[in-house]
């Protein structure tokens, strides 16, 4: 099975959006807010555009697939750049940081670092991959296979990050 970063990522923020971009239901592209953070990682640190690549690598485990696709990478100084609109969803960000770490050390590539940018609030975050987050990672790559392969769509939880949620009108529509 493929896991991606985005994966990982929405699996820290909702199992329910996970199954739903997992099972080809997409609503980004409605999302002014998806939109706003879009221009934010592509307007923001454009010098460092010019000095970094945008790096896609994978790492292959028997029956699952590892991809990561890094918006920057400084291979100079073996950092990994995520830059984000808001902190809102820090866990997930970090998480999503950790599996690029795991997939870069999967292909060799160790001490490298990331940097968790919030340029709207200037916080930046360096991010470092450990034993601990290894296991953690693969334990939830296992749960997110279990999720995305189920027939069911999970069930209807509220969150605060719900409001500003892409799928908020798909999942919240019906209900008081």
């Amino acid at each position: 099975m493929n896991i991606t970063a985005t994966y990982i990522n929405l699996y820290n923020v909702c199992k329910r959006e996970l199954w739903l971009h997992a099972n080809g239901i997409r609503m980004e592209h409605t999302s002014d807010i998806v939109l706003e953070g879009k221009q934010i990682g592509e307007n923001t640190y454009t010098q460092r555009a010019a000095k970094n690549t945008e790096l896609a690598i994978q790492a292959d485990l028997g029956d699952d697939t590892l991809f990561a696709k890094m918006d920057f990478y400084d291979a100079t100084q073996r950092i990994v750049h995520e830059v984000k609109k808001s902190n809102k969803a820090r866990k997930a960000h970090e998480a999503q940081i950790k599996f690029y770490l795991y997939v870069l050390s999967l292909n060799q590539l160790t001490d490298v670092s990331g940097v968790l940018e919030y340029p709207k609030t200037k916080e930046r975050i360096t991010i470092q991959l450990t034993e601990d987050d290894v296991r953690e990672l693969k334990e939830q790559i296992v749960e997110i296979k279990l999720i995305i392969s189920s027939h069911i769509c999970p069930k209807l939880v509220k969150i605060p990050i719900c409001r500003n949620c892409s799928y908020y009108e798909f999942c919240w529509v019906n209900e008081l």
